[in-house]
């Protein structure tokens, strides 16, 4: 079965979500309309990435004004319980593509935020969400942890979906997590944007014999406003250089890396070429040992079918 493909490596309307999620819209109808059926945004594309930002933390002490912009952080992030799901299905049915969303996620039972991937349907809708297991850094001061639960995978029209977000995909148990599941699109949005996060990608698609679609944004300092500049005032011009890459269950890149600007990357896969590829490796097949090695998710969910 052939499958077209689409990463989104583009900036958003930083910490204002109507003008991202209109932008988001836009994007999609554009390359819907282009034959993809499938679409990625990157890593906290809403309501943006906040590079550069320390939320007025240090150990021991946190100021007024970080625990306001944390709010406005807050304020932006994206609600499921609002119209913005329903916004978002609206899109994906209409255009009759699956959408893959890389959000912060606001929930109305706690303050956290959470670093969430949204999988959304054009026939089901919200599929589910992945919340990133193990923030980066200083990433934790903003986002919690998600559990096992957040380890969902979909059995959909165009494949199985799954994937992991950012340094998520440095976690051998979790990838393996996705794996086990016969996971044959793995999305990993991403905020890295170094050369050797390509290597990451070929790892994971030789390694699990999946497509691997590797998406981040480009960004630079000037698309911040005047006000949030200041805030990252040590930052360099460029932030965020992107290097989305599409790659192959034999490891061969399909389409990018590409650098140094906004874009896209299309790229037509045959998931026919994934049990091709298990020829010669397969990791949860011909490569096991379940005599030497038990391995075990506590609560991830069963694969879903659409």
């Amino acid at each position: 079965m052939e499958v077209t493909v689409t990463l989104i490596q583009d900036s958003p309307v930083f910490f204002d979500k109507e003008a991202t999620l209109q932008k988001v819209e836009r994007l999609t109808k554009e390359h819907a309309a282009s034959g993809s059926e499938l679409i990625v945004f990157p890593e906290s594309f809403v309501p943006g990435y906040p590079r550069g930002f320390m939320f007025g933390t240090k150990v021991g002490s946190r100021t007024e004004e970080g625990r306001d912009l944390y709010a406005e952080y807050y304020e932006h992030s994206f609600d499921l319980e609002s119209d913005d799901l329903p916004r978002m299905e609206q899109l994906a049915k209409e255009q009759n593509v699956y959408l893959i969303l890389g959000v912060t996620e606001r929930t109305s039972i706690n303050g956290t935020l959470y670093c969430s991937m949204l999988y959304i349907s054009p026939k089901v809708g919200l599929l589910g969400v992945h919340r990133k297991i193990k923030p980066t850094g200083f990433e934790r001061i903003i986002w919690g942890e998600a559990a096992g639960e957040g380890l969902v995978t979909f059995h959909t029209d165009i494949g199985k979906l799954g994937g992991l977000i950012c340094w998520e995909n440095y976690m051998p148990e979790a990838r393996m997590a996705m794996y086990k599941k016969g996971v044959e699109i793995y999305v990993a949005p991403t905020a890295d944007s170094r050369d050797n996060w390509t290597a990451t990608m070929k790892h994971i698609a030789l390694e699990g014999r999946c497509f691997v679609l590797g998406c981040n944004q480009f960004f630079t300092k000037s698309m911040y406003s005047e006000k949030y500049q200041a805030i990252a005032v040590d930052e360099p011009e460029m932030m965020c250089r992107g290097g989305s890459v599409i790659v192959a269950p034999n490891g061969e890149v399909l389409a990018g890396p590409l650098f140094d600007k906004a874009g896209t990357l299309t790229a037509t896969i045959n998931l026919a070429e994934i049990t091709r590829s298990k020829l010669e490796f397969d990791t949860i097949g011909h490569y096991a040992r379940p005599d030497i090695f038990t391995f075990d998710v506590k609560d991830q969910p069963k694969m879903k079918k659409e």
